[in-house]
């Protein structure tokens, strides 16, 4: 069964690179923490400031950023501004400092990002630098900006699956683990419609509904990989060292028979 956070509730941390990012590969499994007891933190780095073809930058920064905290408030979760504009996310001393500084305000015991095999740059830096804010947060002579002081404690970090499933030379990524998204997929396309500058683009040029045929259409792509569920969310579990102890999989213990583990993809890292 489930573990249930109670006096002590996990802390889960999502970065992202865009708006609605975290609702096409990871909010269903942020929606079962978030039924788990955990508290859960929303952050994508960029403003969306390229997510339009009519608007000027200032009014969909505007816009996105309200969408992006409409969605967090669905989930109960708390949104966290961006710091840069579509395409300058980049792995440089300033912009790390503000991560990290982050990762230390927030504490967290999970981390869930993007894949580090992805098919755009701004998801691949965003991967890491959350990777390297996480690594620097005990470090106390590391300066973040504003400056916070070091935490001495775990974090266990996940990367998602990319979207389209494949990394940028087109070779499909496979997931360590696989979490069952079908019990919150209603929920998960309420956050996703929260980004209706989005949504309402693509419902002109590719189709209606088109923005959540895609989310639920990869949904089940990822539950065919599990051989367990119709509708999943796929992760791959970081490296221990640095960031917490050889065992740690808290995303398994919290969700329980909700997870399954890929025990022939573990194999072979052990081979």
């Amino acid at each position: 069964m489930p573990h249930t956070p109670a006096d002590d509730p996990l802390t889960v941390l999502a970065v992202v690179a865009h708006p609605d990012d975290v609702e096409f590969m990871m909010a269903g499994t942020l929606l079962r923490l978030r039924d788990c007891g955990a508290r859960v933190h929303l952050w994508n780095l960029a403003t969306g400031s390229c997510g339009t073809a009519t608007m000027e930058r200032e009014a969909i920064v505007k816009m996105r950023w309200g969408e992006a905290q409409a969605a967090a408030r669905v989930m109960g979760a708390t949104a966290h501004e961006p710091l840069a504009d579509d395409l300058a996310i980049f792995h440089e001393p300033g912009l790390l400092a503000k991560v990290a500084a982050v990762v230390r305000e927030v504490a967290p015991d999970i981390i869930l990002t993007q894949s580090p095999a992805d098919y755009m740059e701004d998801h691949q830096n965003t991967t890491r630098l959350v990777v390297t804010a996480a690594f620097a947060r005990g470090m106390r002579n590391f300066v973040t900006d504003p400056p916070r002081p070091a935490i001495q404690k775990p974090v266990t970090l996940y990367h998602a699956m990319p979207h389209g499933l494949r990394d940028g030379l087109r070779r499909l990524i496979r997931c360590g683990l696989y979490v069952d998204i079908g019990p919150v997929l209603e929920r998960k396309k309420q956050m996703l419609a929260q980004h209706r500058s989005q949504k309402e683009w693509l419902d002109v040029s590719q189709g209606m509904d088109a923005y959540l045929a895609e989310m639920e259409k990869m949904g089940r792509q990822v539950g065919k990989m599990s051989g367990m569920f119709e509708l999943a969310e796929g992760f791959r579990r970081h490296s221990h060292l640095g960031f917490c102890g050889e065992e740690a999989d808290p995303l398994a213990e919290v969700l329980g028979e909700a997870c399954v583990i890929d025990r022939e993809y573990e194999r072979e890292l052990d081979a």
